[in-house]
């Protein structure tokens, strides 16, 4: 999107606000479908953060993390938790991720997260 959806900038303004992870989206962004539950950026950072910590290789990123969030006065990504890229019937990974998606690069979204079959 060129200029971002003011809809989807008010649910991401209103996680933010109300420092709540229970609002499910799915979105379409350069082709890849992501689908799960939006949590603040603070919340988002703190559970990297614990991941690379917990990470032998990789426990030196999470200092990056650590640092708040700068404020803003209109959120501009949208945070994912426990999300998973849709492709074809396979959610990746299928426990769920952290994914930081730009808001101006949701082509299309839906409220709600996509549920997937290995049927």
């Amino acid at each position: 999107m060129s200029k971002p959806d003011e809809l989807l900038v008010d649910i991401a303004a209103r996680v933010e606000s109300a420092q709540s992870s229970r609002m499910s989206l799915t979105v379409v962004t350069h082709g890849a479908v992501i689908t799960g539950r939006l949590a603040p950026e603070s919340v988002w950072r703190q559970r990297v953060s614990e991941v690379l910590t917990d990470s032998a290789d990789l426990g030196a990123f999470s200092a990056a993390f650590d640092a708040p969030a700068q404020k803003v006065e209109a959120p501009t990504h949208l945070h994912f938790h426990v999300a998973r890229i849709l492709q074809g019937t396979m959610g990746i990974p299928e426990t769920g991720g952290m994914y930081r998606v730009a808001i101006e690069d949701v082509s299309a979204w839906t409220v709600g997260d996509f549920s997937y079959s290995d049927h």
